[in-house]
């Protein structure tokens, strides 16, 4: 109900913006430009990630390219190839010395882009953050899941496959705020809700299928009482599934992952992987397209502190089990 409230505060804001253009008399554009809710191809809006060729960004991109479809502008795909703050912040440089119509930047870090993303906002660039937030930035608004809330799901579906016992551990990205906030979540549902459970440790896998493994595999070691494992991130679940069933324990551990690869959803449909929190990445694409062309179009660059855009937009998560995965390959 949250989310369909916050789209149709959206779609309302946008209504209002183009009855108060053609009050106001505005006059059609010229071969340059389109009215209130119409660009030109001229215009160009730009999507950053990190890790730029893996799989999980192409449903969010997909997203971008039927808004900007929709309103008539261009847009350009640009990132760092690999988990790295310092490539992400050049790329954003090239991308902010191009002077585009708008950014959205999903953030690698909750911290070490902010001066950068502060630079676009100062130079009068749209700039949105989808899918990981950057909460201290002066970003106009965050476009993706409450990370806090899926975690605190991810803890409850645990709690239901243990039964509400024993030692659980999470593999994760730890100095990424989304995977921060699910890590957070999670605990604290466990902490508060569970008291025959345990998070016995929070591990780095990385954001790669292979580290996740070794970390799994190092954990498996040191502490045979494991009946559980979350991982935060699109690769983690597939990594760790390889190292359980390595060890002849799939029976026993029960995994959660995040998001909706192949793997992930190859891995429920094998039983390797209990469930996964799937998230709705075409959204936090269809959606930043649609702030960055609001804020290009009807706020002047002035406009310091005062865009009216809001805060956040919740995009939503799904619980994936057995029972429901093949809807998502027939999505994906």
């Amino acid at each position: 109900m949250k989310k369909l409230l916050m789209v149709y505060a959206v779609l309302l804001c946008l209504l209002f913006v183009y009855v108060y253009n053609y009050s106001r008399g505005e006059k059609a554009a010229s071969n340059e430009g389109g009215g209130p809710l119409t660009g030109s191809l001229s215009e160009k809006f730009v999507m950053v990630t990190f890790q730029s060729g893996i799989e999980y960004w192409k449903s969010g991109l997909k997203g971008f390219e039927d808004a900007a479809q929709l309103f008539n502008v261009s847009v350009e795909y640009r990132g760092a190839a690999h988990y790295d703050a310092h490539e992400q912040m050049t790329v954003l440089e090239q991308v902010i010395a191009k002077k585009p119509a708008g950014i959205a930047v999903s953030a690698i870090d909750p911290k070490a882009l902010d001066s950068v993303i502060n630079k676009a906002h100062e130079q009068g660039i749209p700039i949105v953050l989808f899918d990981s937030d950057a909460p201290g930035s002066n970003a106009s608004t965050y476009i993706g899941t409450n990370n806090r809330d899926a975690g605190a799901a991810a803890a409850h579906k645990m709690a239901k496959l243990l039964n509400g016992k024993g030692e659980t551990a999470v593999i994760t990205q730890p100095h990424q705020y989304n995977h921060q906030e699910r890590t957070k979540g999670f605990k604290k549902t466990i902490e508060q809700s569970y008291p025959e459970m345990k998070v016995a440790a929070v591990l780095d896998g990385k954001g790669d299928e292979l580290a996740s493994k070794k970390q799994a595999e190092a954990l498996l070691k040191k502490n045979p009482h494991i009946k559980g494992i979350f991982t935060t991130e699109a690769n983690g679940a597939s990594g760790v599934a390889q190292a359980v069933k390595a060890a002849g324990l799939t029976e026993k551990i029960s995994i959660i992952g995040f998001d909706k690869d192949k793997k992930t959803l190859d891995g429920i449909k094998d039983g390797s992987i209990a469930a996964t929190l799937g998230q709705d990445t075409w959204q936090m694409g269809y959606w930043s397209l649609h702030m960055l062309f609001l804020s290009s179009r009807h706020f002047p660059p002035d406009m310091k502190t005062a865009r009216p855009l809001p805060s956040s937009i919740d995009t939503g998560i799904t619980m994936i089990t057995k029972e429901n995965v093949e809807a998502y390959y027939a999505n994906d």
